[in-house]
């Protein structure tokens, strides 16, 4: 059987709520690490809460890397989900970077704005442009964002968030989207945006 809808487990702690969310539209989602089963899918989730090392090695040791990065239906990463789409992520204990997916062109770092808080908790508001992901949410929407790191503002950037700095709150490069808050914890403006990308 072909499940359509695909999250991929990496063990993080958002899954099961962003499953709930994604049932409560009507769709049915799958949670799994199976390689065949994320190539056949038609919508694919790559979620992630914790370390970019971890997570990158994770992936690796089960392959599921080259499946992303090999995917040619729409996939959404939320959170550290669309930081591992970049092309390194300064967040590695181990040495000054870790290499990620490539996919888009640029890095994630630390936030360096030594006067707020980290990690940036709580609503804040998102400035968009209009793509299809944003469909019927208005300017400003705000959003739940929990993260340390940013992707900083460049060519694939859809919407961007200030927090001492503006970052990209949101990329897309061809068939891969990111969303660097958690639409499954961001009531009914993130549930309009997983039904659109789900509609798409």
């Amino acid at each position: 059987m072909i499940k359509d809808i695909v999250i991929i487990n990496t063990g993080s702690s958002n899954i099961s709520s962003l499953k709930l969310s994604i049932n409560r539209l009507g769709y049915e989602a799958y949670v799994t690490n199976n390689l065949k089963t994320i190539r056949n899918s038609k919508k694919l989730f790559f979620p992630g809460v914790g370390s970019a090392e971890y997570v990158m090695n994770f992936i690796k040791k089960k392959n599921i890397d080259i499946e992303i990065m090999n995917y040619k239906n729409l996939v959404l990463g939320i959170c550290l989900g669309m930081q591992l789409f970049c092309k390194y992520s300064e967040e590695s204990v181990n040495s000054n970077v870790i290499k990620t997916l490539n996919i888009i062109n640029s890095y994630s770092r630390l936030i360096k704005y030594n006067k707020l808080p980290i990690p940036h908790s709580g609503w804040n508001n998102v400035v968009h442009n209009n793509d299809i992901l944003f469909k019927n949410i208005p300017q400003g929407e705000r959003f739940y964002f929990i993260h340390s790191y940013i992707v900083p503002i460049n060519k694939n950037t859809i919407s961007r968030t200030f927090y001492g700095e503006y970052f990209s709150s949101s990329i897309r490069s061809k068939n891969f989207f990111g969303v660097q808050f958690h639409p499954e914890k961001s009531g009914l403006a993130g549930s309009l945006l997983l039904k659109n990308f789900l509609s798409v």
